[in-house]
């Protein structure tokens, strides 16, 4: 009788980009029903995205009812299978956006670029990414409000992190009424660092609307 190999431990094997986004979209998800604050949800993010192996994506789910790695890496099933996100892709556009004494705006059919910094003093930034595409699928803005504003506006079919500081200033994010908790596995994720002083950073998420009612 011929012996059977021993199988590899699942654990040990190596981890894909797919393995890690699946644990990361259970983790958003988790934050958004109050299970894990945002702290907790930056600190397991960096543990997923550094994790070579499944074994080492197991420590991050494991206090979370009913979840499992071995659950989570599951084949999708065809119902579940995406396309590629068809806003991803082209030239970047502009890396900057100035306010100083004055207003900037970085709107409409724009091409965010992998990184972009925003600057205001005594003044204010409107950034609005609702219409816009995205060169890479992961992008970072670094907003920096000195006794200025700077406004962001997500929509919430796009994964959204903040991790500013506001020094006797504000540096938040907001939902507004109706926004997912979570946005499709696939979709751009948008970076929000910086810090705010005597001023303020707003980063809104807001519903997707039908695009023909944003182009009216």
């Amino acid at each position: 009788m011929t012996e059977q190999p021993d199988r590899p431990d699942p654990r040990r094997l190596r981890a894909s980009d797919d393995d890690r986004e699946r644990v990361a979209q259970i983790l958003h998800k988790a934050m958004g029903e109050g299970r894990i604050t945002v702290t907790e949800l930056e600190e397991r993010l960096d543990q997923v995205y550094s994790a070579k192996t499944v074994g080492e994506l197991e420590p991050v789910l494991s206090d979370l009812p009913e979840t499992s790695v071995s659950a989570a890496l599951q084949p999708m099933t065809p119902a579940q299978v995406r396309r590629p996100d068809d806003r991803i892709g082209g030239t970047p556009g502009s890396t900057t956006s100035i306010a100083i004494m004055s207003g900037a705006g970085r709107k409409g059919n724009w091409v965010v670029p992998p990184q972009h910094n925003s600057f205001a003093f005594w003044g204010g930034v409107e950034i609005d990414l609702r219409h816009a595409r995205f060169a890479e699928r992961y992008s970072t803005i670094t907003a920096v409000a000195i006794m200025g504003g700077i406004d962001i506006t997500v929509p919430d079919d796009v994964v959204v992190e903040v991790t500013g500081i506001g020094i006797m200033g504000a540096f938040e994010t907001k939902d507004k009424n109706g926004a997912a908790d979570t946005a499709p596995p696939d979709a751009p994720v948008v970076r929000v660092n910086g810090f705010a002083f005597w001023g303020g950073v707003e980063v809104r998420r807001v519903p997707r609307k039908d695009r023909r009612q944003l182009n009216g």
